[in-house]
């Protein structure tokens, strides 16, 4: 019976760090988190990547440990006594706590790659946007510049038509930014 305590207090014991160690991986995640919702997402894969790893090894390890307690709470060949069989229900319930709380984690950093994603998606929609609003501008303008770029005999204002050529295109970048901006996409 003494062996079986002081393995069980080892189990605790151990169990206890596990507990401490899943606290360092949730401080890092949140930690990751605040980096996201600042905009820092350098470098983030790089980061979660471990940390998800790590996760799932734990929590796979702490299922086994929960499986190996409830085994030998049950006790099939009589070999515990029934007041040491107890120790082992302990540290089942304890392991399945840490797979509980590592499961958990992996919810957490999940979610904070999904707000990384979504600040990446932002990001790339601004950019698009913006590329957008550059097009729509200089599309007129190459219209505008590529038909009295044709110079053909007939063609009114061949002889001096630079300056209503400017003022149009002038009039037209300048209409699509007032347009742009009252739709708040400039």
């Amino acid at each position: 019976e003494m062996c079986i305590r002081d393995s069980y207090n080892f189990m605790l014991e151990f169990i206890s760090r596990d507990l401490e160690l899943l606290g360092h991986y949730e401080k890092r995640i949140m930690d990751l988190e605040e980096g996201v919702m600042d905009g820092k997402i350098q470098g983030f894969q790089n980061a979660i990547m471990p940390i998800r790893r790590e996760l799932l090894t734990l929590r796979s390890y702490y299922d086994e440990i929960m499986d190996m307690g409830k085994q030998l709470e049950e006790n099939e060949n009589g070999f515990f006594a029934k007041k040491q069989v107890k120790y082992f229900g302990v540290i089942s319930d304890r392991a399945d706590r840490l797979m509980s709380k590592a499961s958990q984690l992996l919810e957490y950093a999940q979610q904070v790659r999904d707000a990384y994603k979504a600040q990446v998606d932002a990001q790339q929609n601004n950019n698009m946007q913006f590329l957008t609003v550059i097009s729509t501008i200089f599309f007129p303008l190459t219209l505008i510049t590529s038909w009295y770029g044709m110079n053909f005999h007939n063609m009114p204002e061949l002889k001096h038509g630079y300056p209503g050529v400017i003022i149009l295109s002038v009039v037209v970048m300048i209409t699509c930014i007032i347009i742009f901006k009252r739709k708040k996409m400039l």
